[in-house]
């Protein structure tokens, strides 16, 4: 493969694909950053065609366990990126969705040229947020087919959040302490611990964020018998009252959420300061999805799609301006964070 392939898949298709993710990766240091996006890439090709709503559900799970193979080592003469190309490529509306599935060779590519060690750590990580993927698929029903499947108790939510993204902060970990011996303070046990909880908390937060959009296309992410608790069923969440009516369960997920985020500032103040591009990149999403709680619980309509709670890309940018200078201080990082966490814990303690 020729440097400017790697180059595109790694730079422009990445920040395509990634969003505002791009920006946190492009702040760490160099040795992370490629086996990381590479993950990133691979695992946002696999959640397309776990989403792409178009085709069958049973497709898509061929589709994604065929993909999973092929990142494990498997070969195939090419015939997944052929069926990728011309079986989801052209369903999808975003443009830079659709070259990523048509450039899943090269990307399989970039994987066989990584070191070992990162190549196990990306086949790992990528395996179990295809896991994740697959539960949804067998799980939930097909999006058009107008029915509504919830999930069951708080600890089925609980591995969930941890198939898809508390795995991410253990191999992020993982990743930092290869990549940066030393820079860890803290032991690897605690830090692995807090990796998956800071990856718990913002899945969390994606889940009560997108909740009414979800509901919407079959996926109740709010177990059963919570739900049970409070009177209330898949369907009910759907009536025009329904955000009210949830609102003190959304508030119990949200104290959930809260308590992986205190584990997240005691994961990033364990990154001295002088590690500031690795102390930004846990910064930042702390302080978003702190911010999204804050709409979220201030939000009366927090079940209907159209009123999402979505933070502006200008408060991102505020965010990580005032970042630069209060992340060099321990303290002054602490009460940031605090103060936000407390915020939000006033707000669901009152109501």
């Amino acid at each position: 493969m020729s440097s400017s392939t790697r180059a595109f898949l790694l730079g422009p298709l990445l920040k395509g694909v990634s969003r505002s993710f791009y920006l946190t990766l492009r702040i760490l240091p160099a040795g992370m950053r490629d086996p990381i996006g590479l993950a990133y890439l691979l695992a946002r090709a696999a959640d397309t065609i776990a989403d792409t709503a178009l085709i069958p559900p049973a497709q898509r799970l061929e589709l994604l366990l065929a993909l999973r193979e092929q990142v494990n080592g498997a070969t195939d003469d090419g015939e997944l990126a052929r069926r990728l190309a011309g079986e989801v490529a052209g369903q999808q509306a975003q443009s830079d969705e659709k070259v990523l599935l048509e450039s899943i060779a090269p990307a399989l590519d970039v994987l066989s040229q990584l070191d070992e060690a990162d190549r196990v750590a990306v086949r790992a990580i990528v395996t179990t947020l295809t896991t994740g993927m697959e539960f949804d698929l067998r799980t939930f029903p097909d999006e058009r087919s107008g029915r509504i499947a919830a999930l069951r108790e708080w600890d089925e939510l609980d591995r969930y959040t941890y198939l898809v993204a508390g795995c991410v902060g253990e191999f992020w970990t993982k990743m930092t302490y290869a990549h940066l011996p030393g820079t860890l303070k803290t032991d690897a046990t605690t830090m692995l611990d807090r990796g998956v909880r800071f990856g718990k908390a913002l899945q969390m937060t994606n889940v009560l964020r997108d909740c009414g959009k979800d509901l919407r296309i079959g996926r109740c992410y709010l177990p059963s018998a919570m739900l049970d608790r409070f009177g209330l069923s898949p369907e009910q969440l759907l009536q025009l009252e329904a955000s009210a009516r949830a609102q003190p369960l959304m508030h119990e997920l949200v104290r959930k959420s809260v308590d992986h985020f205190r584990a997240a500032l005691d994961y990033t103040l364990a990154i001295p300061r002088f590690s500031l591009r690795l102390r930004l990149a846990c910064v930042w999403p702390i302080v978003i999805g702190l911010e999204t709680l804050l709409l979220l619980v201030d939000n009366a309509h927090w079940l209907e799609p159209a009123k999402v709670s979505k933070i502006q890309r200008k408060q991102v940018y505020g965010i990580i301006a005032r970042s630069l200078p209060v992340s060099l201080s321990d303290a002054l990082l602490r009460h940031w964070i605090e103060g936000l966490i407390g915020a939000i814990e006033a707000r669901v303690d009152v109501r």
